[in-house]
């Protein structure tokens, strides 16, 4: 499994897509590596997901990483989500 810096998330995008995998309460906000079973990558997200804190930070994150506009498409009230990527 490749791990955080190491990991080119272009190469996970699949018609502007990208699975996730998210692990909300965690100490930071990382990128832990790619999941070869649930084709996702696993994210730990530092904020609580009460309040859809946690959904405001992924969606903050993957912006600021790639620098684009990014939907949560499915997985408001779950660990497993798909963002678009616009």
């Amino acid at each position: 499994m490749a791990k955080g810096a190491d990991i080119n998330i272009n190469q996970y995008i699949e018609n502007n897509y990208l699975s996730i995998l998210v692990k909300p309460n965690s100490s930071k906000t990382e990128i832990i590596g790619w999941d070869e079973d649930k084709k996702a990558l696993r994210v730990n997200i530092h904020a609580k997901p009460e309040d859809n804190e946690a959904n405001i930070e992924v969606v903050k994150y993957f912006s600021k990483i790639l620098k684009k506009k990014i939907i949560i498409k499915s997985g408001l009230r779950n660990r497993e989500k798909l963002l678009r990527i616009e």
